[in-house]
Protein backbone atom coordinates (compact mmCIF):
# COMPACT_ATOMS: atom_id res chain seq x y z
CA UNK A 1 0.00 0.00 0.00
CA UNK A 2 2.95 2.25 0.55
CA UNK A 3 3.70 2.01 -2.72
CA UNK A 4 0.46 2.84 -4.06
CA UNK A 5 0.29 6.37 -2.00
CA UNK A 6 4.12 6.79 -2.99
CA UNK A 7 3.29 6.60 -6.78
CA UNK A 8 6.82 5.43 -6.80
CA UNK A 9 5.54 1.90 -9.33
CA UNK A 10 3.27 1.85 -12.07
CA UNK A 11 -0.24 0.56 -11.12
CA UNK A 12 -3.67 2.00 -12.78
CA UNK A 13 -5.34 4.08 -10.61
CA UNK A 14 -9.32 4.68 -9.93
CA UNK A 15 -11.13 7.99 -8.89
CA UNK A 16 -9.81 7.81 -5.36
CA UNK A 17 -6.05 7.39 -6.00
CA UNK A 18 -5.96 10.08 -8.68
CA UNK A 19 -6.63 12.80 -5.68
CA UNK A 20 -3.91 11.60 -3.58
CA UNK A 21 -1.65 11.84 -7.02
CA UNK A 22 -2.60 14.86 -8.12
CA UNK A 23 -1.54 16.32 -4.32
CA UNK A 24 1.35 14.88 -4.57
CA UNK A 25 3.02 15.25 -7.98
CA UNK A 26 1.38 18.98 -8.49
CA UNK A 27 1.04 21.99 -6.90
CA UNK A 28 -1.93 23.11 -9.05
CA UNK A 29 -4.47 23.11 -6.26
CA UNK A 30 -3.98 24.75 -2.34
CA UNK A 31 -2.84 21.70 0.11
CA UNK A 32 -5.82 22.42 2.18
CA UNK A 33 -8.17 21.81 -0.94
CA UNK A 34 -10.89 19.44 -1.09
CA UNK A 35 -10.97 17.73 -4.42
CA UNK A 36 -13.44 15.55 -6.66
CA UNK A 37 -12.52 12.98 -9.47
CA UNK A 38 -14.47 11.57 -12.17
CA UNK A 39 -13.55 9.05 -14.46
CA UNK A 40 -14.68 10.51 -17.50
CA UNK A 41 -12.91 8.79 -20.55
CA UNK A 42 -15.01 7.65 -22.93
CA UNK A 43 -12.23 6.65 -25.77
CA UNK A 44 -10.48 3.05 -27.06
CA UNK A 45 -7.02 3.04 -25.31
CA UNK A 46 -6.95 5.10 -21.95
CA UNK A 47 -8.29 6.41 -18.52
CA UNK A 48 -9.19 9.90 -18.08
CA UNK A 49 -10.09 11.94 -15.19
CA UNK A 50 -11.06 15.01 -14.34
CA UNK A 51 -10.08 16.41 -11.01
CA UNK A 52 -12.16 19.85 -9.58
CA UNK A 53 -11.64 21.71 -6.49
CA UNK A 54 -15.47 23.49 -6.65
CA UNK A 55 -14.45 26.01 -3.89
CA UNK A 56 -11.85 27.40 -6.00
CA UNK A 57 -13.17 26.68 -9.25
CA UNK A 58 -10.06 24.94 -10.94
CA UNK A 59 -9.78 21.85 -12.41
CA UNK A 60 -7.38 19.47 -14.35
CA UNK A 61 -7.29 16.46 -16.24
CA UNK A 62 -5.27 13.10 -15.55
CA UNK A 63 -4.76 10.72 -18.25
CA UNK A 64 -3.14 7.53 -17.45
CA UNK A 65 -1.88 4.49 -20.02
CA UNK A 66 -2.75 0.96 -19.52
CA UNK A 67 -0.99 -1.84 -21.02
CA UNK A 68 -3.90 -3.10 -22.92
CA UNK A 69 -6.48 -0.87 -25.11
CA UNK A 70 -9.87 -0.29 -23.04
CA UNK A 71 -12.19 -1.60 -26.80
CA UNK A 72 -10.53 -4.78 -26.70
CA UNK A 73 -7.90 -6.25 -24.79
CA UNK A 74 -6.55 -8.10 -27.55
CA UNK A 75 -4.53 -4.49 -27.75
CA UNK A 76 -1.39 -4.76 -26.39
CA UNK A 77 0.29 -1.77 -25.85
CA UNK A 78 3.57 -0.43 -25.08
CA UNK A 79 2.60 2.64 -22.06
CA UNK A 80 5.41 4.81 -24.12
CA UNK A 81 2.68 6.42 -25.97
CA UNK A 82 1.61 8.74 -23.02
CA UNK A 83 5.19 9.93 -23.33
CA UNK A 84 4.79 10.35 -26.94
CA UNK A 85 1.24 12.30 -26.21
CA UNK A 86 2.87 14.76 -23.59
CA UNK A 87 5.46 15.55 -26.10
CA UNK A 88 3.68 15.76 -29.07
CA UNK A 89 1.35 18.34 -27.15
CA UNK A 90 4.07 20.55 -25.76
CA UNK A 91 5.59 20.78 -29.39
CA UNK A 92 2.44 21.26 -30.93
CA UNK A 93 2.02 24.05 -28.55
CA UNK A 94 4.81 25.57 -29.38
CA UNK A 95 4.38 25.45 -33.71
CA UNK A 96 0.69 26.38 -33.03
CA UNK A 97 -0.08 28.60 -30.31
CA UNK A 98 -3.48 28.26 -28.38
CA UNK A 99 -4.68 25.27 -30.37
CA UNK A 100 -3.58 22.25 -27.66
CA UNK A 101 -4.37 22.16 -24.28
CA UNK A 102 -1.40 23.02 -21.92
CA UNK A 103 1.01 20.33 -20.46
CA UNK A 104 1.77 20.74 -16.33
CA UNK A 105 3.15 17.18 -16.18
CA UNK A 106 4.04 14.22 -17.65
CA UNK A 107 5.10 10.71 -14.74
CA UNK A 108 7.03 8.59 -16.83
CA UNK A 109 6.65 6.01 -13.57
CA UNK A 110 2.57 6.19 -13.52
CA UNK A 111 2.52 6.73 -17.20
CA UNK A 112 0.18 9.73 -16.63
CA UNK A 113 -0.33 13.57 -18.39
CA UNK A 114 -1.34 15.86 -16.17
CA UNK A 115 -3.17 18.59 -18.75
CA UNK A 116 -5.48 21.66 -18.62
CA UNK A 117 -8.77 20.86 -18.15
CA UNK A 118 -11.07 21.80 -21.36
CA UNK A 119 -14.50 21.30 -19.43
CA UNK A 120 -16.08 24.76 -20.78
CA UNK A 121 -15.34 23.09 -24.53
CA UNK A 122 -17.47 20.30 -25.98
CA UNK A 123 -15.88 17.56 -28.17
CA UNK A 124 -16.55 18.42 -31.89
CA UNK A 125 -18.40 14.96 -32.90
CA UNK A 126 -20.94 15.86 -29.93
CA UNK A 127 -21.33 18.98 -31.28
CA UNK A 128 -21.92 17.99 -34.72
CA UNK A 129 -24.23 15.49 -33.63
CA UNK A 130 -26.32 18.25 -31.97
CA UNK A 131 -25.73 20.44 -35.14
CA UNK A 132 -23.74 23.16 -33.71
CA UNK A 133 -22.27 25.80 -35.85
CA UNK A 134 -18.24 27.24 -35.21
CA UNK A 135 -17.66 29.61 -37.48
CA UNK A 136 -13.66 29.14 -36.62
CA UNK A 137 -13.44 25.52 -37.29
CA UNK A 138 -11.66 25.52 -40.80
CA UNK A 139 -9.64 28.50 -39.78
CA UNK A 140 -8.56 26.83 -36.64
CA UNK A 141 -7.67 23.20 -38.23
CA UNK A 142 -5.79 24.40 -41.08
CA UNK A 143 -4.03 26.51 -39.10
CA UNK A 144 -2.83 23.78 -36.86
CA UNK A 145 -2.00 21.31 -39.78
CA UNK A 146 -0.29 23.43 -41.58
CA UNK A 147 2.11 24.53 -38.91
CA UNK A 148 2.57 21.44 -37.23
CA UNK A 149 3.00 19.17 -40.35
CA UNK A 150 4.46 21.23 -42.85
CA UNK A 151 7.33 22.64 -39.88
CA UNK A 152 8.33 19.16 -39.14
CA UNK A 153 9.22 18.34 -42.36
CA UNK A 154 12.27 18.09 -44.61
CA UNK A 155 11.26 20.78 -46.35
CA UNK A 156 11.84 23.33 -43.62
CA UNK A 157 14.09 20.99 -40.34
CA UNK A 158 17.47 20.69 -40.41
CA UNK A 159 17.71 16.60 -41.71
CA UNK A 160 19.83 15.37 -39.35
CA UNK A 161 17.49 16.80 -36.41
CA UNK A 162 14.37 16.12 -38.46
CA UNK A 163 15.46 12.13 -38.82
CA UNK A 164 16.07 12.33 -34.84
CA UNK A 165 12.42 13.37 -34.50
CA UNK A 166 11.47 10.26 -36.61
CA UNK A 167 13.35 8.27 -33.95
CA UNK A 168 12.15 9.56 -31.16
CA UNK A 169 8.50 9.31 -32.11
CA UNK A 170 8.33 5.51 -33.54
CA UNK A 171 5.29 4.05 -32.60
CA UNK A 172 4.75 0.62 -33.96
CA UNK A 173 1.86 -0.24 -31.53
CA UNK A 174 0.02 2.22 -32.25
CA UNK A 175 1.37 2.53 -35.87
CA UNK A 176 0.01 -1.20 -36.04
CA UNK A 177 -3.57 -0.30 -34.70
CA UNK A 178 -3.77 2.05 -37.74
CA UNK A 179 -2.45 -0.45 -40.05
CA UNK A 180 -4.90 -2.91 -39.16
CA UNK A 181 -7.79 -1.20 -38.55
CA UNK A 182 -7.56 1.57 -41.85
CA UNK A 183 -5.98 -0.18 -44.38
CA UNK A 184 -6.33 -4.17 -43.89
CA UNK A 185 -9.24 -5.47 -42.20
CA UNK A 186 -12.20 -3.27 -43.65
CA UNK A 187 -11.05 -4.79 -46.81
CA UNK A 188 -10.12 -8.54 -45.92
CA UNK A 189 -12.03 -9.13 -42.47
CA UNK A 190 -8.97 -11.13 -41.84
CA UNK A 191 -9.08 -11.12 -37.76
CA UNK A 192 -13.49 -11.20 -38.36
CA UNK A 193 -13.36 -7.79 -36.33
CA UNK A 194 -15.53 -6.12 -38.45
CA UNK A 195 -19.12 -5.18 -37.53
CA UNK A 196 -21.40 -4.57 -40.07
CA UNK A 197 -24.64 -2.79 -39.88
CA UNK A 198 -27.00 -5.63 -40.69
CA UNK A 199 -29.22 -4.17 -43.59
CA UNK A 200 -25.87 -3.04 -45.16
CA UNK A 201 -23.60 -6.42 -44.91
CA UNK A 202 -24.67 -7.86 -48.22
CA UNK A 203 -24.11 -4.49 -50.06
CA UNK A 204 -21.07 -3.89 -48.10
CA UNK A 205 -19.57 -7.74 -48.80
CA UNK A 206 -20.26 -6.89 -52.63
CA UNK A 207 -18.86 -3.11 -53.30
CA UNK A 208 -16.22 -3.14 -50.56
CA UNK A 209 -14.42 -6.67 -50.11
CA UNK A 210 -15.78 -7.79 -53.68
CA UNK A 211 -13.93 -4.80 -55.29
CA UNK A 212 -10.81 -5.82 -56.41
CA UNK A 213 -9.31 -2.33 -57.67
CA UNK A 214 -10.20 -0.97 -54.68
CA UNK A 215 -8.23 -3.46 -52.50
CA UNK A 216 -5.50 -2.94 -54.87
CA UNK A 217 -5.51 0.42 -54.25
CA UNK A 218 -5.62 0.09 -50.36
CA UNK A 219 -2.84 -2.44 -50.28
CA UNK A 220 -0.88 0.63 -51.95
CA UNK A 221 -2.25 2.99 -49.45
CA UNK A 222 -1.22 0.68 -46.88
CA UNK A 223 2.77 0.79 -47.89
CA UNK A 224 2.99 4.47 -48.37
CA UNK A 225 1.57 5.06 -44.81
CA UNK A 226 3.96 2.67 -43.50
CA UNK A 227 7.10 3.93 -45.33
CA UNK A 228 6.22 7.69 -46.01
CA UNK A 229 8.07 9.27 -43.08
CA UNK A 230 6.87 13.15 -44.71
CA UNK A 231 5.93 14.84 -41.17
CA UNK A 232 5.04 14.77 -37.35
CA UNK A 233 1.16 13.56 -38.00
CA UNK A 234 -1.31 13.62 -35.29
CA UNK A 235 -2.43 10.30 -36.20
CA UNK A 236 -6.08 10.31 -35.29
CA UNK A 237 -7.16 13.53 -36.12
CA UNK A 238 -11.05 13.15 -36.05
CA UNK A 239 -14.17 14.77 -34.64
CA UNK A 240 -13.45 12.93 -31.32
CA UNK A 241 -10.14 14.71 -31.01
CA UNK A 242 -10.99 18.14 -31.20
CA UNK A 243 -12.96 20.27 -28.57
CA UNK A 244 -14.45 23.17 -29.58
CA UNK A 245 -16.38 25.86 -28.35
CA UNK A 246 -17.58 29.31 -30.22
CA UNK A 247 -14.18 31.46 -29.97
CA UNK A 248 -11.84 28.59 -29.41
CA UNK A 249 -10.65 24.95 -31.01
CA UNK A 250 -8.10 22.32 -28.85
CA UNK A 251 -6.69 19.41 -30.51
CA UNK A 252 -6.33 16.70 -28.26
CA UNK A 253 -4.89 13.22 -28.24
CA UNK A 254 -1.82 12.70 -30.35
CA UNK A 255 -0.72 9.34 -28.82
CA UNK A 256 -0.78 7.79 -32.66
CA UNK A 257 1.57 10.65 -33.55
CA UNK A 258 4.58 9.51 -36.06
CA UNK A 259 6.65 10.44 -39.02
CA UNK A 260 3.88 9.96 -41.58
CA UNK A 261 2.31 11.31 -44.86
CA UNK A 262 0.70 14.43 -44.18
CA UNK A 263 -2.40 13.95 -46.09
CA UNK A 264 -3.38 11.20 -42.94
CA UNK A 265 -3.92 13.93 -40.80
CA UNK A 266 -6.36 16.36 -43.56
CA UNK A 267 -8.02 13.26 -44.85
CA UNK A 268 -9.36 12.20 -41.41
CA UNK A 269 -10.38 15.66 -40.76
CA UNK A 270 -12.46 15.79 -44.18
CA UNK A 271 -13.67 12.70 -44.17
CA UNK A 272 -15.59 12.84 -40.09
CA UNK A 273 -16.91 16.04 -41.78
CA UNK A 274 -18.64 14.11 -44.10
CA UNK A 275 -19.81 11.94 -41.69
CA UNK A 276 -21.21 15.05 -40.13
CA UNK A 277 -22.77 15.90 -43.56
CA UNK A 278 -24.26 12.79 -44.48
CA UNK A 279 -25.78 12.32 -41.27
CA UNK A 280 -27.58 16.41 -41.76
CA UNK A 281 -28.21 14.85 -45.52
CA UNK A 282 -30.47 12.29 -44.77
CA UNK A 283 -32.11 13.71 -41.42
CA UNK A 284 -33.29 16.27 -43.17
CA UNK A 285 -31.07 18.60 -40.48
CA UNK A 286 -31.25 22.72 -40.55
CA UNK A 287 -30.18 24.15 -43.87
CA UNK A 288 -28.16 26.64 -42.58
CA UNK A 289 -26.12 23.88 -40.59
CA UNK A 290 -26.08 21.63 -43.48
CA UNK A 291 -24.76 24.55 -45.48
CA UNK A 292 -21.71 25.39 -43.22
CA UNK A 293 -21.02 21.45 -42.97
CA UNK A 294 -20.33 22.04 -46.76
CA UNK A 295 -18.07 25.80 -46.41
CA UNK A 296 -16.21 24.25 -43.57
CA UNK A 297 -15.40 21.12 -46.17
CA UNK A 298 -14.52 23.27 -48.60
CA UNK A 299 -12.09 25.64 -46.39
CA UNK A 300 -10.57 23.05 -44.75
CA UNK A 301 -8.94 21.72 -48.33
CA UNK A 302 -8.48 25.24 -49.96
CA UNK A 303 -7.49 26.92 -46.63
CA UNK A 304 -4.75 24.57 -45.81
CA UNK A 305 -3.52 24.99 -49.49
CA UNK A 306 -3.74 28.84 -49.33
CA UNK A 307 -1.50 28.74 -45.82
CA UNK A 308 0.41 25.65 -46.63
CA UNK A 309 1.76 27.75 -50.17
CA UNK A 310 2.33 31.01 -47.84
CA UNK A 311 4.02 28.86 -45.18
CA UNK A 312 6.12 27.35 -47.52
CA UNK A 313 7.47 30.38 -49.00
CA UNK A 314 8.16 32.36 -45.27
CA UNK A 315 9.64 28.83 -43.56
CA UNK A 316 11.20 26.54 -46.57
CA UNK A 317 15.64 25.81 -45.79
CA UNK A 318 16.10 23.30 -48.26
CA UNK A 319 18.04 24.25 -51.09
CA UNK A 320 16.12 22.34 -53.55
CA UNK A 321 12.71 23.14 -52.00
CA UNK A 322 13.04 26.22 -53.65
CA UNK A 323 12.98 25.31 -57.16
CA UNK A 324 10.41 27.09 -59.02
CA UNK A 325 7.27 25.06 -59.01
CA UNK A 326 8.36 22.41 -56.35
CA UNK A 327 6.13 24.01 -53.90
CA UNK A 328 3.27 23.27 -56.19
CA UNK A 329 3.81 19.79 -56.96
CA UNK A 330 4.75 19.03 -53.28
CA UNK A 331 1.31 20.42 -52.32
CA UNK A 332 -0.24 18.35 -55.01
CA UNK A 333 0.78 15.09 -53.85
CA UNK A 334 -0.50 15.89 -50.46
CA UNK A 335 -3.65 16.53 -51.32
CA UNK A 336 -3.83 13.47 -53.21
CA UNK A 337 -3.00 11.48 -50.56
CA UNK A 338 -5.44 13.73 -48.66
CA UNK A 339 -8.09 12.50 -50.96
CA UNK A 340 -7.12 8.66 -50.37
CA UNK A 341 -6.91 9.07 -46.35
CA UNK A 342 -10.58 10.75 -46.64
CA UNK A 343 -11.65 7.90 -48.62
CA UNK A 344 -9.95 4.99 -46.28
CA UNK A 345 -11.25 6.49 -43.33
CA UNK A 346 -14.72 6.63 -44.51
CA UNK A 347 -14.75 2.96 -45.33
CA UNK A 348 -12.85 1.93 -42.34
CA UNK A 349 -15.26 4.02 -39.87
CA UNK A 350 -18.27 1.60 -41.80
CA UNK A 351 -16.81 -1.26 -42.29
CA UNK A 352 -14.33 -2.36 -39.76
CA UNK A 353 -14.25 -1.93 -36.08
CA UNK A 354 -14.33 1.57 -35.41
CA UNK A 355 -17.48 2.98 -35.73
CA UNK A 356 -18.77 7.20 -35.29
CA UNK A 357 -21.73 8.14 -33.41
CA UNK A 358 -22.99 10.23 -36.74
CA UNK A 359 -24.01 7.37 -38.56
CA UNK A 360 -24.51 4.57 -35.52
CA UNK A 361 -26.99 6.70 -33.54
CA UNK A 362 -29.16 7.94 -37.00
CA UNK A 363 -32.64 6.40 -35.61
CA UNK A 364 -34.17 4.94 -38.85
CA UNK A 365 -32.83 1.90 -40.31
CA UNK A 366 -33.39 3.62 -43.61
CA UNK A 367 -31.35 6.83 -43.19
CA UNK A 368 -28.33 4.46 -41.28
CA UNK A 369 -28.45 2.61 -44.62
CA UNK A 370 -28.27 5.57 -47.11
CA UNK A 371 -25.64 7.30 -44.83
CA UNK A 372 -23.41 4.41 -44.64
CA UNK A 373 -23.93 4.10 -49.00
CA UNK A 374 -23.17 8.14 -49.58
CA UNK A 375 -20.21 7.68 -47.40
CA UNK A 376 -18.81 4.32 -48.84
CA UNK A 377 -20.06 5.28 -52.26
CA UNK A 378 -18.07 9.02 -52.09
CA UNK A 379 -15.06 6.73 -50.49
CA UNK A 380 -14.50 4.90 -53.11
CA UNK A 381 -13.91 7.77 -55.63
CA UNK A 382 -11.56 9.78 -53.47
CA UNK A 383 -9.75 6.11 -53.29
CA UNK A 384 -9.97 5.27 -56.63
CA UNK A 385 -9.47 8.75 -58.22
CA UNK A 386 -7.14 10.35 -55.80
CA UNK A 387 -5.14 12.29 -57.98
CA UNK A 388 -8.37 14.16 -59.37
CA UNK A 389 -9.29 16.37 -56.52
CA UNK A 390 -7.01 19.61 -55.43
CA UNK A 391 -10.03 21.81 -54.27
CA UNK A 392 -12.61 21.88 -51.56
CA UNK A 393 -15.36 22.46 -54.22
CA UNK A 394 -14.21 18.98 -55.95
CA UNK A 395 -13.94 17.21 -52.77
CA UNK A 396 -17.93 18.46 -51.88
CA UNK A 397 -18.95 17.98 -55.21
CA UNK A 398 -17.93 13.73 -54.66
CA UNK A 399 -19.87 13.84 -51.58
CA UNK A 400 -23.06 15.74 -53.23
CA UNK A 401 -22.73 13.48 -56.46
CA UNK A 402 -23.08 10.20 -54.11
CA UNK A 403 -25.86 11.55 -52.19
CA UNK A 404 -27.59 12.05 -55.53
CA UNK A 405 -27.38 8.43 -56.52
CA UNK A 406 -28.32 7.44 -53.31
CA UNK A 407 -31.55 10.09 -53.38
CA UNK A 408 -34.12 9.30 -50.77
CA UNK A 409 -35.48 12.50 -50.74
Amino acid sequence: MDIMINFNSYFLMNAEEVIPYVKAKTDFFDNEASLSCDEIGDGNLNYVFRVRDEQAGKSLIVKQAGDTARISDEFKLSTNRIRIESNVLRLEGELAPGLVPDVYLYDDVMNCCVMEDLSDHTILRTALNEGRIFPKLADDLTTFMVNTLLLTSDVVMEHKAKKALVQDYINPELCEISEDLVYSEPFTDHNSRNDLFPSNKDWIEENIYGDDQLRFEAAKLKFAFMTNAQALVHGDLHSGSVFVKEDSTKVIDPEFAFYGPMGYDIGNVIANLMFAWSRAYVTNADEKYSEWLEQTITDSVDLFSEKFLVSWKENVTDIMAKEQGFDRWYLDTVLQDTASVTGMEMIRRIAGLAKVKDLTSIATEEQRVTAERICLTAAKQFVLNAAEYKTGKQFLEVLKNSASSHNMR
